[in-house]
């Protein structure tokens, strides 16, 4: 049986977005994945752009998808994973049954300030850290 992750931002806009895609391509068949977001937005466009150039993983009109209505469809997960910060973590709601909470904080690379190229360069340094995250994790869950 599959493990079954969600992982949970925000928005649903950038981090839960590459990390449920990195998990789809790098976790060799072992899990479901979903992503949410706390109050769901709107795709960020450099993530979108480098999930595309760097993973061949296209996303693009991909809709962002909020925490209620997951909980609302009465699915269950074997991990929750919050990918946003300590503080924006701690407002995600409680899932039932036997579900391990992880936290794995990455910086927002919606909140980048700046022009088209600092926004894509921290996007990209996002994806480095998610995809190796991932990688590292995958590793351990199939050693279990």
């Amino acid at each position: 049986m599959s493990t079954r992750v969600l992982f949970v931002c925000i928005h649903n806009s950038a981090r839960s977005q590459m990390a449920e895609e990195l998990l789809r391509k790098y976790g060799n068949g072992l899990f479901e994945t979903e992503s949410a977001g706390i109050e769901p937005g709107k795709l960020n466009p450099f993530v979108v752009q480098v999930l595309k150039e760097e993973e061949a993983i296209d996303i693009t009109g991909k809709a962002t998808q909020s925490v209620a209505q997951i909980l609302e469809s009465g699915k269950q997960y074997d991990y929750v994973v919050t990918v946003c910060d300590e503080t924006s973590a701690e407002r995600c709601p409680v899932f039932p049954g036997d579900v391990k909470r992880l936290h794995w904080g990455f910086e927002d690379p919606s909140s980048v300030a700046g022009g088209d190229e600092e926004k894509l360069a921290v996007a990209r340094q996002v994806k480095a850290q998610i995809k190796t995250k991932i990688e590292e994790w995958v590793g351990v869950i199939a050693r279990k």
